[in-house]
Parts: structure tokens; C-alpha cells; sequence
């Protein structure tokens, strides 16, 4: 897998790796009930220190090219959450999604730098396919998955404890037909060739 490549940037997003300075911003949005509600509930300092030595920083070195990253506002670099393009856990699929602090949703954010990793993952990575999972009540999230060209297949239940047991939303798509549509259908592309959100 290419290990080069920089991370995609959208005309109002960038992404970078997250670092051990970092564990401060995570614990806070993972204190935050209303944003954990939908990824696993509140999560103590402790196990957010845990995630981000395993989940995230040993990651990076196990699969170059894939992560969770810190998304940030290029307008004042602001850190808003973090996107991911990474497998789900104890599966061999790669997932796309995303966590936000609340005062940065329903501004297109979450939609803007999924379709962004997409056409990385895809274009950049090879990926042959990039699913992603949701709560079955989390419908804001399922609309974001539809709007960055994700198709529902269902409902999954998936092996590993961080999983809760819980029937979860199934979405996926494949790299020829994604590309396809979005070569060709109403998004546009920025000068730099990543999409562009009208």
C-alpha cells in the first residue's frame, strides 16, 4: 500500500495525525455524552489514553496510509473532531466515518471530508471497497453516509466487544462505482482535483 501520499484536504477541512499531545482534546470530546452517544457512550481518561496509544498512534505505523486523524478548520486550524479511514475493529473492512464536537454539526463537515477520504481511499490507496457503520437510531449519520455515496446493505452485528453486541446500520460501496458516479455526476472537483462540495 502506498505510504506517501499527503492527507486529503477539502476547501474547508485538513486532516493531520493526531500525537500524545493531543490526549487532552480527546478526552474532552470523549467526556462529551451527547457526542459519544452514537460511538460507544463516554469513555474515562484512562481508556481514551488506551485508544489513543493502540487505536491511533500504533495504527498509523501497522497501516501506513490509514488512521483516525484530527480534522481541523483551515480557517484558523481550529480542531473540530476527527475522520477516519481505518478497519473496523477485528474485521479485515476498512470503514469511513467521523466524531465531531457538537458546535461544528449540521455545517456539511462530517459529509465534506467523508467524500474526501473516499476519493482517497479509493484513488490514492487502491481500496477496493470502504464500508461504515452507524447505530440503527443514529439517522443523521446514515443521511451523511447516502450524501457521500455510501449504499445501505442492511444490518450487521459485529464480533468485537467495542461493538456493544447491538445490531448496527451496514453501508458500503465499491471502488469502480463510486468513482464512476463521482467522476461523472453533479460534484465538481476543487483545482487540486479533491471534491468540492456545491
Amino acid at each position: 500500500m502506498p505510504v506517501n501520499h499527503a492527507l486529503p484536504t477539502t476547501e474547508r477541512l485538513a486532516l493531520r495525525r493526531f500525537t500524545p499531545d493531543d490526549l487532552d482534546f480527546l478526552d474532552r470530546m470523549n467526556s462529551d455524552e451527547e457526542v459519544m452517544r452514537h460511538v460507544g457512550g463516554v469513555k474515562d481518561r484512562a481508556k481514551t489514553e488506551e485508544i489513543l496509544k493502540t487505536r491511533i498512534l500504533d495504527y498509523y505505523e501497522q497501516h501506513p496510509g490509514l488512521g483516525i486523524w484530527a480534522t481541523l478548520e483551515r480557517a484558523g486550524g481550529a480542531c473540530i473532531g476527527m475522520h477516519l479511514l481505518n478497519h473496523i475493529q477485528g474485521e479485515a473492512h476498512i470503514q469511513v466515518g467521523y466524531v465531531l464536537l457538537r458546535p461544528y454539526w449540521g455545517l456539511g463537515y462530517a459529509t465534506e471530508m467523508s467524500i474526501a477520504l473516499l476519493h482517497f481511499g479509493f484513488e490514492k490507496l487502491g481500496l477496493a471497497q470502504i464500508v461504515a457503520i452507524t447505530d440503527l437510531p443514529n439517522f443523521a449519520s446514515q443521511h451523511v453516509l447516502l450524501k457521500a455515496g455510501l449504499h445501505r446493505h442492511g444490518e450487521r452485528t459485529l464480533a468485537h466487544p467495542a461493538y456493544g453486541g447491538e445490531p448496527l446500520a451496514w453501508f458500503e460501496c465499491d471502488a469502480a462505482d463510486w468513482l464512476a458516479e463521482h467522476r461523472t455526476g453533479s460534484r465538481t472537483r476543487s483545482a487540486d482535483g479533491s471534491p468540492a462540495i456545491a
